[in-house]
């Protein structure tokens, strides 16, 4: 954390001030069931949305991808005399 990277007055404050904002993001979570019900149906959409987007991005890539073709050698080899 914080304070025991700077070991400073203000980073112990500002570390103690972190904490108390998510116990009380916590405490209003379970005290009101649509917040609750709304941030777990954010979470389900974000999560939806990140699996099409990586699923576009996929396609993109492999579209962009240009398969590489053998190149012909010029001149005459080996198996060509006779």
């Amino acid at each position: 954390m914080l304070s025991s990277v700077l070991s400073s007055a203000r980073a112990i404050q500002m570390n103690i001030l972190i904490i108390r904002a998510f116990i009380t993001l916590r405490e209003m979570r379970a005290t009101h069931t649509d917040l609750s019900r709304k941030i777990d149906e954010f979470d389900r959409k974000q999560q939806e949305h990140g699996e099409q987007l990586a699923a576009v991005c996929s396609i993109v890539n492999d579209l962009i991808e240009t398969p590489e073709t053998p190149k012909r050698r010029i001149g005459f080899g080996a198996a060509d005399q006779n």
